[in-house]
């Protein structure tokens, strides 16, 4: 009997680049939308949801990702500088691709960031050439990166073009009618 193999891809979220991206288009993210749409399209097996600096106050908000089915990762800051910082995962979110492809018991096969930044293009390049990269995809066509011009469209989208699938709809309350 022959096993069929599943496909185990990884995606990394920039949570703050998606969060500005998508709020510059007018759309919030309904996160089990997306993690439903990334399982289906792209056969997303482990999504990480990268943050910044834990603040109490967002409990809703990491609640409502792992209710989702994501895995959140915080940015280590300082307490002293944790109110004066962006959230900044890049590095992070590179080390953790890197550490995942480094790690032979890991036997996913490609890897889909969601950004805009720059900062990933020469992560990409490499991924791209070593045949480990699924697609980045851009909160909407405003926030990506100019450096990802010379990459072939079949390794980029942007979420922006789906947003009816992933995004919350807003609840109609009907009045009702006086007698």
């Amino acid at each position: 009997m022959n096993k069929i193999q599943k496909i185990k891809n990884y995606a990394f979220i920039d949570g703050q680049n998606l969060y500005l991206g998508t709020k510059e288009v007018n759309f919030v993210i309904d996160f089990k939308k997306l993690r439903v749409y990334l399982r289906d399209k792209y056969k997303i097996e482990e999504a990480y949801y990268f943050l910044g600096f834990v603040k109490e106050k967002e409990n809703t908000l990491y609640t409502q990702l792992q209710k989702a089915g994501f895995i959140i990762i915080f940015r280590e800051h300082s307490e002293l500088l944790a109110g004066n910082k962006k959230g900044n995962v890049d590095p992070d979110i590179i080390f953790e691709i890197m550490k995942k492809l480094l790690d032979e018991s890991d036997d996913f096969e490609k890897v889909l960031i969601i950004s805009g930044d720059g900062d990933y293009k020469k992560l990409v390049d490499y991924l791209i050439q070593k045949k480990r990269f699924l697609k980045i995809l851009f909160p909407n066509k405003k926030f990506a990166s100019s450096l990802y011009k010379k990459i072939t469209w079949e390794y980029f989208d942007y979420l922006e073009k789906i947003k009816h699938k992933i995004s919350y709809k807003k609840k109609v309350t009907k009045k009702k009618k006086e007698p």
